[in-house]
């Protein structure tokens, strides 16, 4: 969290071209079919735009394949880094899961990503907020949308938005939380020790590794510079001027008392068993602790990354790519679609007139 890129995240971009190269590879040895088959899904895909704070946001409505609705609303809060509306087709079994279950999907490009205008690293964990509320706005205005029945899906980053955007909408009706992080100093710590026990780092290396990191905890404090973090740490590893900034506007994000202002809202909380970004167990605790059980469910998939694939798909690079190309409704963890799917109909069936609880 403290300029530590997701370790997933990291790689995709790698792994899509590895999969673009075997796609043509199977082309060529006459499984294209297959391909193209697998890599079609069940969905009315509609670009769209919003205009917020004078920006172009370009995104993606995706809706059941027939009717008309008045279609619920799942709209989609990404995690770090430069994602794009559908996150590199990442998104897409989601969005059609969800359509089973009649919701459309919404999801804009990050600012400054796939012709969305700005920068999404001058952005504050509030600016992020401030853009998901609007576009929950934009689409309570558009034909065809419930908007009694609109709810959002995020993950990992997005655990400091969801709960700062449902305690300030009172009709968002449901949050489905994917591996959300809670306070981003202690998940930093986390996702520190947790990459360097993955690698089998040794004593030393983990001593240098927390000394470098106390370094930077203290010039965030005091409000440094770029440069001055730099000459104190050397080697930048990886952070940016740009990056910097971010961290610096953001690195005191803590879930906590948002969460308590959306007490009343029915929440899915989705855990990895292999998740080195998040601490899960602090993450349910808190969840558990601040949301009455009354409103909260909680599901595990001991088997899954961060990112909800499976973990010994993802340490294949030929299995994920395979998976990806082949079956990419696959790569989620077994019963992670289904699930959500569950969830939307339960909370679509808990009634959209409902009276907002005293909680909230």
């Amino acid at each position: 969290m403290l300029g530590r890129r997701k370790t997933v995240r990291a790689r995709r971009g790698r792994r899509y071209l590895l999969w673009a190269l075997v796609g043509a590879q199977l082309v060529a040895g006459g499984l294209g079919g297959v391909v193209v088959w697998q890599n079609i899904y069940d969905l009315r895909e509609e670009r769209v735009v919003l205009r917020h704070h004078g920006h172009r946001l370009e995104g993606v409505l995706a809706r059941p394949p027939a009717g008309d609705g008045p279609f619920g609303l799942v709209v989609f809060v990404h995690g770090d880094g430069p994602v794009d509306a559908t996150h590199d087709t990442f998104y897409r079994p989601l969005w059609e899961a969800f359509a089973r279950a009649g919701y459309a999907s919404l999801s804009f490009s990050k600012p400054g990503v796939a012709g969305s205008e700005g920068d999404w690293l001058g952005q504050s964990m509030d600016d992020r907020a401030g853009e998901t509320l609007a576009a929950v706005a934009w689409a309570r205005g558009r034909p065809g949308i419930d908007g009694r029945r609109i709810g959002l899906w995020g993950a990992s980053q997005a655990g400091w938005v969801l709960p700062k955007v449902a305690a300030k909408d009172p009709r968002i009706r449901f949050v489905i939380a994917v591996s959300p992080a809670v306070n981003w100093l202690r998940q930093g710590r986390y996702n520190l020790l947790a990459e360097l026990h993955r690698d089998g780092a040794g004593k030393r290396r983990v001593q240098e590794a927390m000394r470098r990191r106390e370094t930077t905890v203290r010039l965030l404090r005091r409000g440094a510079t770029y440069a001055e973090y730099r000459a104190a740490v050397g080697d930048p590893d990886g952070v940016t001027p740009a990056r910097w900034r971010f961290i610096s506007a953001n690195y005191t994000s803590d879930a906590v008392a948002d969460l308590r202002a959306m007490r009343g809202t029915p929440v899915l909380l989705v855990l990895a068993g292999h998740d080195v970004n998040v601490d899960v167990a602090e993450t349910q605790a808190v969840y558990g602790e601040v949301l009455p059980a009354s409103t909260l469910s909680v599901q595990h998939y001991p088997d899954a990354t961060h990112s909800l694939v499976d973990h010994a798909t993802e340490r294949s690079s030929l299995r994920l790519t395979a998976t990806a190309v082949l079956a990419p409704r696959k790569l989620y963890a077994a019963g992670f679609l289904d699930r959500q799917t569950r969830f939307l109909r339960e909370a679509g069936a808990s009634g959209a007139d409902a009276p907002t609880s005293p909680g909230r």
